[in-house]
C-alpha cells in the first residue's frame, strides 16, 4: 500500500506522472527512488527528484529532446542525465551496480539488468525504495519501509562492506541522525567504528559539505553525537571530543560537551551559526585552570577564535566564512560585560565590530544562557534585553553601517601636505576611534585629533 503522504507529493508535482507515462508509452520502466520517496512517505516537503530507468543514457536523451525536454550530459559518464524542468532539476539514472577500489570511493560503473539490482547498491534501506507511478506500486527489497517507521538507519549491503566502498556513507549516518533524528542499528554501528580510517581517503571538500548538512538539521546535537560516539570526529574535528572535561567533584564547572550540544540546539538553522555554536568554547580544554578554588577558562574566546580558524581552514571553508564563525567565538562573551554598563559608545563600538554578524551574535549569546538557576536565567536575559534595546536606539540615531570620520583621507593628506602612506592610515584610523568613541565630531575638533595625532609620528 502507497503511503497518502507519498501519493500527495506526487499529485502536487504533476510533471512526474507526465514523467512516468512518457517513458512507459515508449517502452522503458521509469522508477521514483532515493529522497524524494523517503521524504514524501515522511511527509517531509521535497523539490529533489530522483529517477532510475533500464533506458540507457542514450535512449533517455533522444526520448526527453525529441517531447523538448532540456536536458545535460554531465553525468553521464555515472549513466546519469539531468532533466530541467521549470526551477527543478531531475536525475534520470539508468540501472547500475558499482565496484569500488580500496583506495577510491569513486566506483566502476556497470548497467544493471534489472531495478532490485540497483537498489542494493543505494547507502541506506530507507533510500532503497522504488515507486512506479505508472502501476502504484512501492518496491522494497530491503525492509526500507520498516526502518522508515522505526527510524532506524541500516545498509542493504553489509554495513562492513558498504562504508568500506564509500566511507562517506558513515558521515550521512550522522547527517541522518540530525536531519531525520534516526539511529544506526546496531549492526549498522559497528560497521562504522570498524571501518573509521577509511575516513581518510574522503577529500575533505566532501566532509565539510556533510558537516554543513548535519549542522543545518532539526536535531544537529543529535548529529555530533554520533559523529563523537562513532569515533569519526577524531578524523574531523577532534578537538569537539576534547570538550568532555572531567567535572570533579571538587572544582565544579558545567560539562562544557552537555552545554555546547545544547547551545548548538537553541540557535536557528542557519549554517554559521550552528557552527559558531559547536566552536563556541572549543578553547576552553586548553585554557583550563583553577585560581581560589574554582575552575576558570581565562582568555577561551580569543584563543578560541584562533582554533576555529584552524579547525575550518583545514576542512576547506572559504575565507569570509571562517572569519565570520571566528567572530561569533571571539565575541560570544562580550555582551555579558554590559551589566556593568554601556556608554553609548561601548554600544556603537559593540555594533560596528560585529557588523552583520550582529543578530547571529545576540542569538549566540541568549543561547548560551544554560544555567539551572532560573533567579540567574533572569537576570541575564534582563541585561541582553536592555542591551538590544540600546542598540536599537543608537542605531535609530546613526546610520552605523556607514560610519565614517569627520574628515576624509583626501582631505588630511591635503591639510598636512603628505602622500599616501602610513601616516596617513595612523592618523585615519585615530579619526575612526573619535567618531567611534564620541560619536558626530564637527571637522573642527577631528583636525585637533589629526593634528596631535601628526605631532606623535
Amino acid at each position: 500500500m502507497v503511503p497518502i503522504t507519498l501519493l500527495k507529493l506526487v499529485e502536487n508535482n504533476s510533471f512526474l506522472s507526465t514523467l512516468s507515462s512518457l517513458y512507459h508509452g515508449n517502452g522503458f520502466e521509469l522508477y521514483l527512488v532515493g529522497g524524494a520517496v523517503r521524504d514524501g512517505i515522511l511527509d517531509i516537503p521535497t523539490n529533489d527528484f530522483d529517477f532510475t530507468t533500464n533506458a540507457t543514457p542514450e535512449e533517455s536523451i533522444e526520448l526527453l529532446k525529441k517531447n523538448n525536454y532540456k536536458t545535460t550530459e554531465v553525468g553521464k559518464a555515472f549513466g546519469t542525465i539531468e532533466l530541467y524542468d521549470q526551477e527543478r532539476v531531475v536525475h534520470i539514472t539508468t540501472f547500475r551496480k558499482d565496484t569500488y577500489e580500496t583506495d577510491s570511493r569513486n566506483p566502476e560503473i556497470e548497467k544493471a539488468s534489472d531495478l532490485v539490482t540497483d537498489l542494493s547498491r543505494r547507502d541506506f534501506t530507507i533510500n532503497s525504495i522504488a515507486y512506479s507511478l505508472e502501476t502504484n506500486e512501492l518496491t522494497d527489497p530491503f525492509s526500507g519501509l520498516k526502518d522508515l517507521a522505526s527510524g532506524t538507519i541500516s545498509t542493504p549491503d553489509d554495513p562492513i562492506i558498504s562504508f568500506s566502498d564509500d566511507p562517506l556513507r558513515m558521515l550521512r549516518v550522522c547527517r541522518f541522525a540530525s536531519t531525520h533524528g534516526f539511529s544506526p542499528d546496531n549492526e549498522t554501528y559497528i560497521a562504522m567504528k570498524e571501518n573509521i580510517e577509511r575516513i581518510k581517503i574522503i577529500t575533505k571538500e566532501r566532509i565539510r559539505d556533510e558537516i554543513n548538512k548535519l549542522l543545518v538539521g532539526k536535531n544537529p546535537s543529535m548529529g555530533i553525537r554520533t559523529l563523537v560516539e562513532s569515533g569519526l570526529s577524531l578524523y574531523i574535528i577532534p578537538e569537539i571530543n576534547e570538550l568532555k572535561i572531567e567535572v570533579d567533584p571538587k572544582h565544579h564547572h558545567k560539562d562544557v560537551y552537555e552545554h555546547t550540544l545544547a547551545v548548538l540546539d537553541g540557535v536557528p538553522p542557519k549554517l554559521t551559526l550552528r557552527m559558531g555554536a559547536l566552536l563556541h568554547d572549543i578553547a576552553k580544554p586548553n585554557t583550563k585552570g583553577i585560581e581560589n578554588g574554582k575552575v576558570h577558562f581565562r582568555h577561551h574566546e580569543v584563543v578560541g577564535a584562533r582554533m576555529t580558524k584552524k579547525i575550518l581552514k583545514g576542512l576547506k571553508y572559504d575565507n569570509k566564512t571562517i572569519e565570520d564563525i571566528a567572530l561569533l567565538v571571539e565575541q560570544h562573551l562580550r555582551p555579558h560585560t554590559f551589566k556593568m554598563g554601556w556608554t553609548d559608545s561601548a554600544v556603537r563600538r559593540y555594533i560596528v565590530d560585529a557588523g552583520h554578524m550582529l543578530e547571529d551574535l545576540n542569538e549566540l549569546v541568549r543561547a548560551d544562557v544554560t544555567t539551572k538557576n532560573k533567579v540567574k536565567a533572569k537576570e541575564i536575559y534582563e541585561n541582553l534585553d536592555e542591551m538590544e534595546k540600546r542598540i536599537e536606539e543608537v542605531k535609530a540615531k546613526e546610520e552605523l553601517s556607514k560610519i565614517r570620520p569627520a574628515l576624509s583621507g583626501d582631505e588630511v593628506m591635503e591639510h598636512f601636505n603628505i602622500q599616501p602612506g602610513p601616516k596617513v592610515g595612523v592618523i585615519m584610523k585615530a579619526l575612526y576611534e573619535q567618531r567611534i568613541n564620541d560619536g558626530e565630531v564637527s571637522k573642527e575638533d577631528a583636525l585637533k585629533l589629526a593634528e596631535e595625532t601628526y605631532k606623535n609620528l
